[in-house]
């Protein structure tokens, strides 16, 4: 192949991943918008309220994003069967799924019963916010079996390069949760006014509207069709090779969510404001991420249709488009979000307190959303290989040994103070110990990413050989 040749077939790959990407991307920002909502709404709500969604949130986010990942593995799997042309593996493959989110559902709403066996990592917290976590997760209790299993559908339109389905679904769930939250919430049209509770109640009523109409379109969409998507009985081989990749992958995605779950459930000792400040940078962390999440989503999906085909360059291809497009999206993104900063932190509360806070602890931004763009990514096209094992291991080592491990020990343990002159540097005025664990996280991430990417290529050069 020519210089030449080679140049257009990048951009062929590029062009391919941005189109399947930001249909992901939409629809990602759509379901981020439900956290939007509800932590702007409890923030203008009042501070207990915005406490409450802060800790009920991390703790549904973990157990959540955890189970999705194991859902998730649908993608690779669906991916190589449509990529090989086995249309109707990819309906059986679908319904198994459904399956395996039903048994996932209860043993996240088992976790979801108990949160002060959570809670006991925040020290002191007022009744007030113990109460509003407790009614939020009670509240997601029922959301959760229709969310994992909307995540099914997810997975399936994703891998078949059909993503714009899921994100019309999303972007109609806004409307619906925007005004459940504003009557839950604040009490409107007669009902009470339930706070962080009512937001967890719109959220429930919001996944069983999605789960609803995405099954409609499965049942009415001839494309859909010609993969006859149905729920056979559970077959324990399917579920098997699910869960085979799933569990990894699962843990994969918790390793990254938790982190965040224990710098909230620990910042909350350094008060009130602190978790504010926190929650709405985490928050915004988060609607970063979406965009290398998307991407890596793209990109692995046409990866695993590629390695299906057998086409190994192709694959090889996809996978440098992508971290070259999430490289150029994550310097886009920390500019704006750096350079807007005042309107945004406007946005999410009118608590000077929290706002200036939230404002310090930004400072870190940069460096964190870099390391986590260029991890997601590589983590991404390693599951397009059915590849899950490994990174797990890799992510264990350096985001909860090195990142969260090492955040409690520099902020809350014994070195506590240690960090204090580079923390000067990279985020003066900040508290110490959000900083510490802030700046630990950034540094876990990035050495995350290195060791993903080696053991990435590592992975296409041994496929690349197999095939020849």
């Amino acid at each position: 192949m020519t210089s030449r040749s080679a140049a257009q077939t990048f951009l062929m790959q590029v062009r391919e991943t941005l189109r399947q990407a930001w249909p992901v991307l939409i629809s990602a920002w759509a379901s981020m918008a439900f956290g939007v909502m509800d932590t702007a709404m409890a923030g203008h709500a009042s501070a207990a309220d915005l406490q409450a969604m802060s800790l009920a949130v991390s703790i549904y986010i973990t157990i959540f994003v955890g189970l999705m990942g194991v859902i998730h593995a649908l993608i690779p799997i669906i991916g190589q069967h449509y990529g090989a042309q086995r249309l109707l593996e990819v309906g059986r493959a679908w319904g198994q799924g459904v399956w395996l989110s039903m048994g996932l559902s209860a043993l996240g709403a088992i976790a979801m019963l108990f949160p002060d066996a959570w809670l006991s990592l925040s020290g002191d917290v007022d009744p007030a916010v113990r109460n509003g976590v407790t009614w939020y997760l009670r509240a997601l209790i029922l959301a959760l079996p229709a969310a994992l299993a909307f995540r099914a559908i997810y997975a399936l339109g994703t891998a078949v390069s059909r993503p714009k389905v899921v994100m019309t679904i999303n972007l109609a769930a806004i409307v619906v949760k925007g005004v459940f939250n504003w009557v839950f919430i604040f009490g409107k049209l007669g009902a009470p006014a339930l706070g962080a509770a009512g937001a967890g109640l719109s959220t429930a009523i919001t996944s069983w509207f999605s789960l609803a109409a995405g099954l409609w379109i499965m049942r009415h969409d001839g494309f859909f069709r010609q993969f006859q998507p149905r729920l056979d009985r559970p077959r324990w081989a399917d579920l098997k090779e699910l869960l085979r990749l799933g569990i990894p992958m699962g843990g994969s995605y918790l390793v990254e969510v938790v982190a965040f779950t224990f710098m909230a459930l620990l910042i909350a000792r350094e008060g009130m404001y602190a978790t504010g400040g926190h929650q709405i940078t985490a928050n915004l962390v988060a609607l970063c991420y979406m965009l290398p999440m998307s991407i890596g989503i793209a990109s692995a999906s046409l990866t695993a249709q590629a390695i299906g085909a057998r086409d190994m360059a192709r694959a090889r291809q996809t996978g440098l488009a992508g971290l070259s497009i999430a490289l150029a999206g994550a310097l886009l993104t920390i500019a704006l979000i750096m350079g807007f900063k005042p309107a945004i932190l406007a946005a999410y509360t009118d608590n000077l307190e929290v706002a200036a806070m939230a404002a310090l602890l930004l400072q870190i931004l940069p460096y964190f959303h870099l390391c986590d763009a260029m991890q997601c990514v590589n983590a991404y096209l390693l599951r397009a290989y059915k590849v899950a094992v490994i990174p797990l291991l890799m992510q264990i080592i350096a985001l909860l040994g090195l990142g969260l491990a090492g955040g409690w020990w520099l902020g809350f343990g014994p070195g506590a103070g240690s960090l204090a002159p580079v923390l000067q540097i990279i985020m003066p005025g900040a508290p110490s110990g959000a900083a510490s664990m802030w700046l630990m996280a950034a540094i876990g991430l990035g050495l995350s990413a290195l060791l993903q990417h080696i053991w990435y290529w590592h992975v296409v050069r041994q496929h690349s050989a197999h095939s020849a």
